[in-house]
């Protein structure tokens, strides 16, 4: 494994690196494993690679170097799982692949235990899932989701030498995540799982790009009667929290919500590179990742006392709104974190309708026709409207002007 460490290493260098440029040593280690993670040489993670076999390599050493107890198949750091590689997710069949899961253990002797996870896998050179409209070409993933694992990382070391000693503590670095969430629900589907010792779950996925709005996307919060309350009360990291309540999500705490355990999944937002060649670690807001670091810690020993955590079940944002089906788009990206009026564009997608009619990223829908947009679900209720072929006037905000434009779906 040595050789795994000097190449990170050398990584390291190449981005002109050291430990006197970081007075907190936790912030060099997340660049550390973010940079090695994103890079070149694992070719984009993806699930059944080389790639991905290198970055569980890494991330069973790290977890070895703190402290934590090999918890995979016989005794190891690694679960494996067997799945059916297939770009395209609605063809049959594909190629017969198998994921690795890395899976560390804190054992405090608890009747409990709390599970952390962060998906390591990516999309390799995209010939699935990619955003990348160009040639075939590496995408490194660095917020999607070597953010997140550096945090899982971070967490672990944090509670190993923490006060909260009321749960044991299980850290899953999943893989296939971009599959289908595949390596999590193979970890839960498994012999070694059982959902009775389970207090809850806690999910990072794409924690690098905190904005400078601070705003925190917590979903999930309605998986126990606890979250909101005890979120509500955390003032670590100066973070501005904006929940949601299901516990459906494109992510791995779906997997665990599904086997009824509360579930939360932390994200720091979307962006212009997301499944994109142009996701790397110099754009990684890493003092970002510290602090919500920091508040999760802060979170779980609030809640060290508490026993194990009330389940509830949730239902998808849209139950219950009409959420309407659809047939046009405008062609842009929402700004999932943001927790104004309307429904913020996070970016205009080249040829479609959204940049045609000269709407740009930072404009905020605030109505489409005569339908007010006070949120996604509006945005959504106003599009549900219109046809392919149909004009209407959309009403943004730009800083403080009212601008109309008109749209052709």
């Amino acid at each position: 494994m040595k050789n795994v460490f000097l190449t990170a290493a050398f990584l390291v260098a190449c981005f002109h690196i050291t430990i006197a440029q970081f007075s907190d040593p936790a912030l060099h280690q997340m660049r550390v494993d973010v940079v090695y993670l994103a890079s070149d040489y694992l070719e984009g993670r993806e699930a059944g690679t080389k790639g991905e076999m290198l970055a569980a390599e890494y991330i069973a050493r790290r977890f070895e170097a703190i402290g934590l107890a090999p918890k995979g198949d016989n005794k190891g750091w690694i679960q494996v799982f067997d799945f059916k590689y297939n770009p395209n997710p609605h063809a049959a069949g594909g190629e017969s692949r198998q994921g690795r899961n890395v899976v560390g253990y804190l054992d405090n002797k608890a009747k409990t235990t709390v599970v952390i996870g962060a998906h390591y896998d990516h999309l390799g050179k995209g010939e699935f899932g990619s955003r990348h409209a160009g040639e075939a070409a590496i995408h490194n993933g660095a917020d999607d989701n070597a953010s997140g694992v550096a945090a899982l990382i971070y967490l672990a070391e944090r509670l190993k030498n923490g006060k909260a000693k009321k749960n044991n503590y299980l850290f899953v670095a999943f893989s296939a995540e971009e599959l289908g969430l595949i390596g999590s629900k193979a970890y839960v589907n498994s012999a070694a799982f059982d959902a009775t010792s389970i207090n809850y779950m806690l999910n990072m996925d794409m924690v690098g790009r905190l904005n400078e709005e601070n705003v925190l996307a917590i979903n999930g919060a309605g998986t126990s009667p606890v979250w909101k309350e005890t979120l509500s009360k955390i003032t670590v990291g100066n973070l501005k929290v904006k929940t949601t309540d299901s516990g459906i999500g494109p992510s791995d705490h779906t997997s665990f919500y599904l086997k009824d355990i509360p579930s939360l999944h932390f994200f720091s937002g979307q962006h212009t590179d997301y499944h994109k060649p142009g996701d790397d670690a110099e754009l990684i807001n890493f003092d970002g990742i510290k602090r919500i670091g920091d508040f999760m810690v802060a979170l779980v020993e609030s809640l060290d006392k508490s026993g194990k955590l009330a389940f509830t079940k949730t239902k998808d944002e849209e139950e219950g709104k009409q959420a309407a089906r659809y047939k046009v788009s405008l062609g842009v990206m929402p700004d999932y974190v943001y927790d104004g009026e309307g429904m913020r564009i996070d970016d205009v997608l080249s040829g479609r309708a959204a940049e045609k009619a000269g709407l740009k990223k930072g404009d905020v829908i605030i109505e489409i026709g005569e339908t007010k947009v006070k949120d996604i679900y509006g945005y959504m209720e106003g599009l549900g409207k219109y046809n392919a072929g149909d004009k209407t006037m959309v009403t943004v905000k730009r800083g403080e002007e009212i601008v109309k434009v008109e749209v052709a779906f």
